[in-house]
């Protein structure tokens, strides 16, 4: 197949354009600038110039490929509706391009904000509630006959070269001298490692299954509080509860994620995609990588 993949070149992307060509896939990665050009090219992909806002560049990809995997995003957390919106449009244009054929479109979900099932997100919890609106998007689509399907990834989705949520709550712990926790630090969040990520999008584009829903997940549940301590020990920082006003003061944007329940389980999926995740957990990750 012949797969474009917007954001190719970044943490997710770059991945996932590897395990494709590792795959015997042909690539036409998406790039905003001639630096992500030149990842893009020296992983062995086509290099399409452009970025989410340029919508005849998004339909000469879509109409060009056997199947679209869509993993950029524009992360301005202080500008988050925004890029919600521009998100939403470079969906239902690449949707669009692909319609009447039977081409998948595989989309890039979250989990935090999901309803949870016995304290887990599972497959069938509502993404109506989620601050990130692809998979509605894409769900859409669906029922104007379109084979989109969506993959939901942890808050953290970690590796050597993470610019995620973990590394601002360490950078955050240094900034103020204190690695904290909200509230009682009973919530969790689920992760997965970044490689098995990337498998999973390649046997989600490969099985194309029209609305599939796929929760890609690794470590089940951490708790908030786990990934303090662990950040304290490796700062040689104190480790505190904030709660109230304290949480936006220490977590700045992030305070309106932190305290999200973000304990997923994925049988479903693993069932459907023959998936496992093979690689280490987020705090082996931490531990060896993060400090």
């Amino acid at each position: 197949m012949n797969i474009f993949v917007t954001g190719a070149s970044g943490f997710i992307g770059s991945a996932i354009v590897n395990e494709l060509i590792l795959a015997g896939h042909q690539v036409i990665g998406l790039a905003r600038s001639e630096a992500s050009a030149k990842i893009i090219r020296d992983a062995g992909a086509t290099v399409l110039l452009g970025t989410l806002e340029d919508l005849d560049i998004l339909r000469q990809g879509a109409s060009q490929a056997d199947g679209v995997i869509h993993t950029a995003f524009i992360h301005d957390f202080t500008q988050y509706l925004k890029a919600g919106e521009v998100d939403k449009i470079a969906i239902n244009t690449m949707g669009t391009a692909l319609a009447g054929t039977h081409k998948p479109l595989v989309v890039t979900s979250g989990m935090l904000g999901l309803s949870t099932t016995n304290g887990f997100i599972t497959e069938e919890s509502s993404a109506e509630n989620s601050p990130r609106t692809s998979e509605t998007t894409a769900l859409a689509l669906v029922e104007e006959g379109i084979h989109a399907s969506s993959v939901r990834l942890p808050p953290s989705v970690h590796d050597k070269g993470d610019k995620g949520f973990i590394p601002f709550i360490i950078g955050q712990a240094r900034k103020h001298g204190v690695s904290a926790y909200p509230e009682e630090g009973k919530n969790h969040w689920s992760a997965v490692h970044r490689l098995d990520a990337a498998k999973a999008f390649r046997l989600a584009v490969e099985k194309a299954a029209k609305g599939g829903i796929y929760n890609v997940v690794g470590d089940q549940a951490v708790a908030t509080k786990t990934i303090a301590e662990l950040i304290g020990k490796q700062l040689d920082l104190p480790v505190r509860s904030v709660s109230g006003e304290a949480i936006a003061t220490h977590f700045d944007w992030m305070s309106r994620f932190i305290t999200f329940e973000g304990a997923a389980i994925g049988a479903k999926t693993q069932e459907q995609l023959d998936w496992k995740p093979t690689h280490i957990g987020l705090l082996e990750d931490m531990q060896e990588n993060y400090f």
